[in-house]
């Protein structure tokens, strides 16, 4: 379960801007990741929670901004939009297609803080 992994780093990230900014508590998180990096929110979210006690983010709210799954078709030359990449463009059944978003690292958009 790489998200016990995932929150601790958020967590690190968090304790050294505090140590930094002077700030005492998180009231939110917003993270950004793509639909295709293998993300379990609700699973980040618990791990979250655990590790949040009696830091800074305890009782902070993670938000999620998932970014779709887009791919290239060469073939006909459009960018789509999937919710199932199958490797194949939904729309002229081509071959020749690339992911070109969806495989995006997660990363701190933004914190709220006191």
């Amino acid at each position: 379960m790489h998200e016990l992994y995932l929150a601790e780093a958020v967590l690190n990230i968090v304790q050294e801007y505090a140590a930094k900014q002077q700030f005492r508590k998180v009231n939110s998180i917003l993270l950004s990741f793509g639909r295709l990096s293998c993300i379990e929110p609700k699973s980040l979210q618990f791990a979250f929670e655990v590790q949040a006690r009696e830091t800074p983010a305890e009782n902070a709210a993670l938000q999620f901004k998932i970014l779709p799954s887009v791919i290239h078709c060469f073939s006909c030359g459009r960018d789509l939009e999937l919710d199932i990449y199958e490797g194949t463009c939904p729309e002229c059944k081509g071959e020749e297609v690339i992911l070109v978003g969806g495989t995006e690292e997660m990363q701190i958009i933004e914190m709220d803080v006191d």
